[in-house]
């Protein structure tokens, strides 16, 4: 797994804000810092409390100058219903080939449910260098992020 300290590999993938453009990391460094929610899937439970919850703290989040993603293997168009039907105003980057999860070594499989190669429940911090400077993953997927920490993660960065 990508781990504090080290450089978030760059990626292109879509970008879900109601339209559907191209998000590639390196071009948005200057967005920086950078919260990267990985979430295994739109619409389910703990999910949905996740982004909502990012969601009501997003002022904190813009008040120290960050920049929040949600980031899943769902579609773009499944992504801006999700974010539609949940208030959520911050973009989503939607993994469908995997390519993300993959080089942060973020994928799971839902074995019981016969669902392979989701992301984990996972939350990354990057700088405007491009360097990972908080990295949270759940050891279970009905585990959520500590808020406070990721808040303060980015604060450290300011």
């Amino acid at each position: 797994m990508v781990d504090e300290g080290d450089a978030a590999p760059d990626f292109t993938a879509p970008l879900a804000h109601g339209d559907v453009t191209e998000f590639t990391l390196s071009e948005r460094l200057g967005e920086a810092p950078l919260v990267f929610a990985f979430f295994p899937g739109a619409f389910t439970g703990t999910c949905t409390h996740e982004m909502e919850t990012f969601e009501e703290r997003l002022d904190e989040f813009e008040d120290l100058g960050a920049t929040v993603y949600g980031v899943s293997v769902d579609t773009p168009f499944a992504l801006n219903a999700f974010r539609e039907d949940s208030d959520l105003t911050f973009g989503m980057i939607s993994d469908t080939n995997r390519r993300i999860v993959d080089a942060y070594d973020l994928a799971m499989d839902f074995a019981s449910l016969g669902v392979d190669d989701v992301a984990k429940r996972a939350v990354l911090v990057i700088d405007g260098e491009g360097v990972v400077r908080y990295a949270w993953v759940a050891g279970d997927p009905g585990i959520e992020p500590d808020y406070d920490a990721v808040r303060d993660a980015v604060a450290d960065l300011r």
